[in-house]
């Protein structure tokens, strides 16, 4: 596997949250009084005290109203970095997809005081970069904090206990939805025959898995992609479309209606 060099970004500002430098980053977050407010893929998210929030895409964050007496920290590090220290338990991947459909974490007054000593080492290590092992010791204080928090996800989410093979599909899945098929390719049937198991046993692994069903997860890469290009003025709908790999104009403003809650021309005249 191929080794990212350790990266650490420390904040207190939630504005900055979905930095353009935090592209391909992710953000762990930890909420110590007041509330904020934002769009994460399009969807409300509230944090208020002793919330965490893990987002791993923070691009997809917008629309952020924090309270006058907000208290966050946040340590932001590259994605690949992170993934590359996640243990072979499988639980990160049930807890990545689970966490892209809501990043927030509640935690009680003890495990709210170790999350903020994860953060507060990572911060103060940091800085260490004389070190002569400085990627491996943030490597080591950054799987801590991804076991911490492994455990308040689980916590809430105790049910969750997938199967070697079961994990591996869903691992599989994600990781054919990362690298960018769902630009094209939207249909159950697609990933199944990519996976080699039926349409039906991945909707009901997934959906068994993740509580979300394949296409919901679909969506959730397609329909980032599809703003994107409908918000870039030099194409036109007949070139995205193609682009997107839909059959037909008409099916590409259905699917357009369906996810944005009205038609291509409307969404380009409102957001214009």
């Amino acid at each position: 596997m191929e080794k990212t060099k350790a990266e650490i970004v420390y904040s207190e500002d939630i504005h900055e949250i979905n930095s353009p430098r935090f592209m391909d980053w992710g953000v762990h977050l930890i909420c110590n009084g007041g509330d904020a407010m934002f769009l994460f893929n399009g969807k409300p998210v509230t944090i208020q005290k002793n919330d965490a929030a893990v987002i791993n895409h923070p691009e997809l964050v917008t629309h952020i109203n924090a309270s006058e007496d907000l208290q966050i920290r946040f340590i932001a590090a590259p994605f690949k970095f992170l993934y590359n220290l996640l243990p072979a338990n499988h639980y990160g991947i049930i807890g990545h997809i689970s966490l892209f459909t809501n990043p927030v974490i509640p935690l009680d007054y003890e495990d709210a005081l170790r999350f903020n000593n994860d953060i507060e080492q990572l911060r103060l290590r940091s800085g260490d970069r004389h070190h002569l092992f400085y990627d491996e010791l943030i490597g080591s204080i950054a799987l801590t904090m991804i076991y911490d928090l492994f455990d308040f996800h689980a916590k809430i989410h105790r049910d969750i206990s997938p199967s070697e093979r079961t994990a591996d599909i869903v691992k599989r899945l994600l990781a054919l939805l990362e690298s960018g098929r769902a630009k094209r390719y939207r249909e159950v049937s697609y990933y199944a025959g990519e996976l080699n198991v039926s349409p039906k046993y991945l909707s009901e692994t997934v959906k068994r898995i993740t509580g979300n069903s394949v296409m919901n997860l679909i969506d959730k890469y397609a329909v980032p992609v599809l703003i994107d290009f409908l918000n870039n003025s030099n194409l036109s709908l007949t070139q995205i479309s193609d682009e997107m790999n839909f059959s037909s104009l008409s099916y590409f403003s259905r699917y357009v209606s369906k996810h944005l809650g009205m038609s291509p021309t409307a969404y380009r005249k409102i957001n214009g």
